[in-house]
């Protein structure tokens, strides 16, 4: 496999998942409204007009995140079809890099802020963590656990993969 085939197939990849997680983000938004109750029978426990705001600025800095991922991987890609046969050029493969770079980092800081974000989605929906609801508890542990064990495998891979191309310019 050539190495702009593998630039794509990742390309292609990385803007797959940052579909779906645009797609989290805007079910998260829904939740947003203010003055909705929590599935605890507790007043205290609701998350209020704070948590719903920070959830709806998480939101849109996860999205803002993905979105310039995305565009960042597309634009590459058809740097890649469009430069094809200067992939020798020292100019052109530092642009690659750096637009590769800052893709990669997009999605990264893009998953941080979309966990931040569900955290608070679950403290709207099952109310505030500092309740101690079991259930809150074990819905925001699991998505904090999933998410960092995702992140432990993915950000070590990207850097190495990144380390490898900045190595190459």
């Amino acid at each position: 496999m050539s190495s702009t085939s593998i630039y794509e197939k990742g390309l292609d990849d990385l803007v797959n998942v940052n579909s779906l997680f645009t797609i989290a983000v805007f079910i998260g938004l829904a939740y947003a409204t203010p003055g909705q109750r929590s599935l605890d029978d507790r007043e205290e426990c609701d998350a209020g007009a704070s948590i719903s705001r920070r959830l709806v600025i998480y939101e849109v800095v996860s999205f803002s995140f993905f979105l310039l991922s995305s565009l960042l991987a597309k634009t590459l890609k058809m740097h890649i079809a469009i430069f094809k046969d200067e992939f020798k050029s020292k100019i052109l493969r530092i642009i690659r890099v750096v637009m590769l770079t800052l893709a990669a980092l997009g999605s990264v800081i893009g998953c941080f802020f979309l966990l931040l974000s569900m955290i608070h989605l679950v403290e709207i929906r099952l109310g505030r963590l500092s309740c101690g609801s079991p259930a809150t508890w074990i819905a925001a542990g699991t998505v904090m656990t999933v998410v960092s064990v995702a992140l432990i495998f993915y950000v070590p891979t990207v850097v190495y993969i990144l380390y490898v191309a900045w190595r190459e310019t």
